[in-house]
């Protein structure tokens, strides 16, 4: 595999991880800023396209250590296991998805939760996102030894 390659695959899934960061640092604070009628307005007016636009990252950022183990495995390269590591974390920060944030997010757009359950959610919905971030860093983490492990092979 060429070197620009591994960097821009690196590159890609970095933003996808930058941006998981900015929506923990910058947006979620803001939500737990607002009052709940506030927060359920705003998701009903940009909820939809910050889910198309996370979605699309996410898939993206997802496939590139799976189509990188199908490489390492076909290429019998000694970084294979260095890429399952990273496909791993990459199927848990999407399960993460369906085992929380899917269900949470349609309650949102339902304005399922009072002022003080609402507060509470966001709290959790914030933990359970800085787990994610976790688990995207430690792929992106093991991508980048995979890239390493390939260049010196």
């Amino acid at each position: 595999m060429k070197s620009q390659y591994s960097h821009y695959l690196v590159a890609i899934f970095a933003i996808f991880l930058g941006s998981q960061i900015t929506e923990g640092v910058i947006l979620v604070p803001y939500w737990q800023s607002l009052s709940a009628s506030e927060f359920y307005a705003f998701y009903q007016d940009f909820g939809p396209s910050i889910g198309r636009f996370y979605t699309f990252l996410t898939i993206i950022a997802a496939l590139i250590p799976v189509v990188i183990t199908i490489y390492c495995f076909l290429k019998k390269a000694k970084a294979f296991r260095y890429s399952v590591i990273s496909t791993i974390f990459a199927f848990l920060f999407v399960a993460c998805f369906y085992i929380y944030f899917k269900e949470t997010n349609e309650l949102f757009y339902q304005s399922a939760f009072s002022e003080a359950a609402l507060e509470m959610e966001l709290i959790r919905w914030n933990n359970w996102h800085w787990g994610r971030i976790g688990l995207e860093f430690l792929s992106l983490l093991f991508l980048i030894l995979t890239f390493q492990k390939i260049r010196n092979e």
